[in-house]
């Protein structure tokens, strides 16, 4: 997730998706870092990739001051069949591109906005969701959003500025059980845009190393994670305990806005816990809300790698689904000039 903000300290360039016409790999705003030696994300693969790191690895060779911004035939000149046209900005990544790539990296659970110049030298400025410059350069126009608009694409201004939204993703599970298929799931999850607080009361369970998306809870309370975590978080509850599953699934059905709810177990589990839910007071229309079994329909393999591959699919299928949700709601323009 976000490999193009990796820490180099080689020579890069920055490549970013910077507009599109008719059918492309990827959307405005993908983005990839590029040195001699080593590429990190994807704007899509193929050959418009390759060509791109060819241009990249040309302005690196030659020492280029100067960003380029280039048009491609995605059918006539790359033999590609989106049949498409796609424009790609080429920053080095000096002085404030810099700058903005250390504040980026830096913060991956607020919004942002960059802001680059697409001729010239290059310059950047960042901007946070409320407008006001956190780094770069101060005469950098100051286009921002009024709310931020999370769905909003990056954009070409015709003062010849790249408006690019950087959002922290918005998707936040909280996953009860280190063991083998919540950790499976991590694994599964590890480089998708959602944020994960992984809750057990064994801290040994938990691995020396877990992937940047990551935040762990070894406690003693896991019910309190519950109460603490952002409205319209998901919740998955595979600990090692029914009891505590039992626990945690009253804590969660009991709390206003959550985005999902899913509870590993079979049909027959499910059963038992509907009773035992109802005889604690809960609302009917919420546990019939809740997700058990977990995954997709038609993959029954219950090794854990196929378990997380099923469950991942399903949250992202969740996920996209509240963001279309989210896309479709009015909100003020996206823009707005200070």
């Amino acid at each position: 997730m976000n490999e193009w903000l990796t820490t180099t300290t080689a020579p890069a360039v920055l490549v970013t998706v910077a507009r599109v016409e008719g059918s492309a790999p990827r959307e405005p705003g993908a983005k990839f870092l590029v040195t001699q030696r080593s590429l990190h994300d994807t704007i899509g693969g193929g050959h418009l990739e390759l060509r791109a790191v060819e241009i990249a690895r040309e302005m690196l060779a030659a020492g280029a001051t100067e960003v380029r911004n280039e048009r491609f035939g995605l059918g006539p000149s790359l033999g590609q069949c989106c049949g498409g046209v796609v424009w790609l900005l080429f920053e080095p990544v000096t002085d404030s591109v810099a700058e903005a790539l250390t504040v980026l990296r830096g913060d991956r659970t607020s919004d942002f906005w960059r802001v680059a110049s697409i001729a010239g030298r290059p310059r950047n400025a960042v901007f946070d969701a409320e407008g006001a410059l956190v780094a770069g350069e101060v005469d950098v126009p100051r286009h921002f959003p009024r709310h931020f608009p999370r769905t909003s694409s990056a954009i070409v201004l015709p003062e010849g500025w790249l408006v690019d939204p950087v959002a922290a993703p918005a998707a936040h599970l909280v996953l009860f059980g280190a063991g083998h298929v919540g950790a499976a799931i991590v694994r599964a999850l590890a480089e998708l845009p959602c944020t994960i607080t992984w809750v057990d009361e064994r801290d040994d369970m938990f691995p020396a190393q877990v992937p940047a998306n990551v935040i762990v809870e070894a406690t003693d309370t896991p019910e309190a994670v519950v109460a603490s975590a952002p409205p319209g978080a998901s919740y998955l509850v595979l600990t090692h305990s029914h009891a505590l599953d039992e626990r945690l699934s009253a804590a969660i059905l009991a709390r206003d806005s959550v985005g999902w709810f899913g509870l590993i177990g079979s049909k027959t589990k499910r059963v038992l816990f509907e009773r035992r839910l109802l005889a604690r007071g809960l609302p009917a229309e919420r546990i019939d809300a809740m997700v058990c079994p977990i995954g997709v329909p038609g993959i029954t393999d219950k090794a854990p790698a196929a378990i997380a591959v099923s469950v991942a699919a399903q949250l992202l299928m969740t996920w996209e689904a509240q963001a279309h949700a989210a896309a479709a709601m009015p909100r003020q323009p996206a823009l707005q000039e200070n």
